[in-house]
């Protein structure tokens, strides 16, 4: 009951490292009540479907940790209903690894980062591959023609839990999107005091 990430995340060592550590108090308080934060609303709808990329973190057979990051336009990442997301998964170096390791176990951990605005959505979740028969779903997680990579297998993630974290250590990066976008208004003000400094020189 309570917090679905913290049930999921905080194991009972997990919990022992709290306590040795004077934070197992707090936290406990996340353990009561109805159970939360495994669907997703509006902040978090708005929020995946305003990434270009996330890291996706898989377990191997051997129970070797693999995080891959996976990037495409704005919006890849599609939002199916408030507990299940999914997004085309495209050919790259072909090593298949993520791709073996959910097909020994479905779980994942997601990370989507906002860097310019230091925020950061963990999601833990199960995987599967959508069946290439399903092309219903797989039409919806398709992208427009001007997207040419191709398109290998179509990935759906049942929400089992998810947690924003907190903005300490996040350090700001910007696309190149967001820089020129910044640089814009810049150079707007720059050209608007030059003109006026241009006034002022003809008036004198």
């Amino acid at each position: 009951m309570g917090h679905k990430f913290a049930e999921l995340a905080f194991t009972d060592a997990v919990k022992n490292i709290q306590s040795d550590h004077g934070s197992r108090i707090a936290y406990s308080r996340m353990d009561v009540g109805d159970d939360y934060n495994d669907v997703l609303g509006p902040n978090e709808a708005q929020f995946i479907a305003a990434r270009d990329s996330f890291y996706m973190a898989t377990v191997s057979e051997t129970g070797w940790p693999y995080v891959q990051h996976r990037g495409g336009p704005v919006g890849f990442v599609k939002i199916l209903d408030d507990r299940t997301l999914g997004f085309a998964d495209y050919r790259g170096n072909r090593q298949y690894v993520s791709v073996g390791n959910i097909s020994q176990n479905e779980r994942v951990s997601l990370f989507f980062m906002d860097y310019p605005n230091k925020t950061r959505l963990k999601l833990l979740g199960r995987v599967h591959t959508i069946d290439p028969a399903d092309l219903g779903t797989l039409k919806k997680l398709s992208l427009d023609d001007r997207h040419r990579a191709r398109t290998e297998r179509g990935l759906r993630i049942s929400v089992e839990a998810f947690d924003w974290n907190c903005p300490q250590y996040i350090t700001p990066r910007f696309t190149r999107a967001e820089a020129d976008q910044q640089m814009s208004s810049l150079q707007a003000k720059i050209l608007e005091l030059e003109a006026k400094l241009k006034t002022k020189n003809v008036q004198i």
